[in-house]
Order: C-alpha cells, then structure tokens, then sequence
C-alpha cells in the first residue's frame, strides 16, 4: 500500500515539475518574442507572445493549484513558494496593465521579471512540507499575500524606471513628453499600490506576531529591513508632491528602492537569518 502512495506521489510530483518548467519556458519564449517584436516592429511577434504570456500564466495558475491542494494551504510559506508566487503577481499584474492601457511594452517589463524569478525560485528546493506552528493562522493568507504584490508592484516599478532612463537617453532632453509622462504615472501608481500593500504586511505582522509570540515587534531582521523598505518608499510618496522629485528623480528612486526590495526579499534570508528564515 505505502509503495503504491509513494508511486502516485512520485508521478504527481514529476507532473508538477514539468508544469513548473514549462511556466518558465513559455516566460522565456514569451519574453523573446516581446523583445524581437518590439526591436523589429512585427505586430505578429508581439501577438503571438500576448498569447504565450497568457498560456504560460495559465500554466503557472495550475501549477500553483496543484501544489495548493497537495499540500492542503496556499502555497506561499517558504522562498521557493514565495518566489514562484511572487512572479505570478508580476505577471498578473503585467496582464492587468496591458488589458487597460493597450502597451505591449509593459508585458516586456512583467513578463522578463517572472522570468527571473521563476528561474530563481527553481534554484530553491521545491519539496512540500507541512507548515511551522507559527504560520498555522489566519493571518497566514493576508500577510503574505499582500507580500506577493507588494514586491511585485516594486519590481514592475523599479524595471518601468529603467525604460524611463534609456527613453528619456535616446530621445535626449525632447523626448516623447507623453511616453514618459505615461511612464512617469504608472511607477507612481505601482509604488503607492506597492506601499499600501506593505502597509498591510507590517500591519497583518505586528499583529499575527502578537498571536504567535506574545510581541508584537521583536526586531527581527525581516521585519526590520521590511520597516526601512516602508520608510523608503513613504519617503518618496511624501516628495513626490513636489515637482521636482518627478521624472528622472522618480526613476533612479524606483530602481535604487527596489534593491533595497530585493535585499529584503532574498538578502535577509541568506545574511541575516531570524524568525522569518523560512519565508
């Protein structure tokens, strides 16, 4: 009996990976077409990877169920999960923009992106254990959850102030004032969406680390760098009223804040272990 699980686990669990890696085959096919279709101005190329974005972010959909309902929680409790769920968001987020504004440029931002991380999340072990006592809450799905988007905004961000800089560079002091005004907006916009989401995990933390360990702060190096993340970004928010902290300002903020995304992200956990090693 138990080498008949075992055999159905391993058939599951093999079925799951090539799922995985065809989400990631179709990013990187994906990613391609968007970049040829756009240096050579072919509107089948761009088409046909809409089309490969979307396949692939179904296939990445199904791939997050089955692990979802292998391992009975939403699967977002170590950095593997966290990783894979994080490019989803990205993509999720990158479908969303393009639907509303008709740009094929913002799908060559988010799906590179989910791209990268999807590859780094493959690096990290994929094995589904049960959850530790102190992610058995309620709290478990809003905090990370928020989490996932939060980072995603910030990195979409970060990457559309790159493009700010080389299309402000190539089309020098007169460049395209709409195209960058539109650029402009749209960081904004995923900043402050990013930051109100983090509002909520720092929020959602204090509060479920109360439950699980009788504080509510306790200066672990998660939190910590999660708390200069949110002061970064709050900053910024705060500038942007004023004129001069538009533009090239704005761009250079969005990419430098994202490193400090990606320290929190992924630099912690390896520097800097605490009580959030696991996340």
């Amino acid at each position: 009996m138990d080498m008949i699980f075992t055999g159905r686990y391993v058939s599951l669990n093999t079925l799951m990976n090539i799922v995985f890696f065809a989400s990631i085959v179709l990013y990187f096919v994906s990613s391609v077409l968007l970049f040829s279709g756009s240096v050579f101005k072919k509107q089948p190329l761009l088409k046909l990877a809409w089309i490969g974005t979307l396949t692939g972010f179904a296939v990445h959909t199904a791939y997050a169920v089955m692990r979802g309902v292998v391992a009975g929680r939403i699967p977002m409790s170590n950095q593997f999960e966290f990783a894979m769920m994080m490019a989803w968001g990205c993509v999720l987020l990158g479908v969303i923009l393009r639907v509303r504004l008709k740009a094929d440029w913002i799908l060559s931002i988010a799906v590179p992106i989910a791209f990268i991380v999807q590859s780094y999340a493959a690096l990290q072990p994929r094995d589904i254990n049960e959850l530790m006592p102190a992610l058995r809450s309620a709290w478990f799905a809003l905090h990370i959850g928020t989490a996932v988007f939060s980072y995603a905004s910030f990195a979409l961000a970060g990457c559309i102030g790159v493009k700010y800089l080389v299309s402000a560079k190539k089309g020098g002091e007169t460049a395209a004032s709409e195209h960058l005004d539109q650029l402009d907006r749209l960081a904004y916009k995923l900043i402050a969406f990013g930051f109100l989401m983090l509002t909520i995990v720092i929020l959602s933390g204090c509060v479920w680390a109360e439950q699980a360990w009788s504080t509510f702060w306790s200066w672990d190096p998660k939190e910590t760098w999660a708390l200069i993340t949110w002061i970064i970004y709050a900053i910024f928010l705060h500038q942007r009223l004023r004129k001069s902290w538009r533009g090239k300002r704005m761009a250079w903020f969005a990419i430098i804040a994202f490193i400090c995304v990606l320290f929190t992200f992924a630099g912690v956990n390896t520097l800097l272990p605490g009580l959030h090693a696991y996340a």
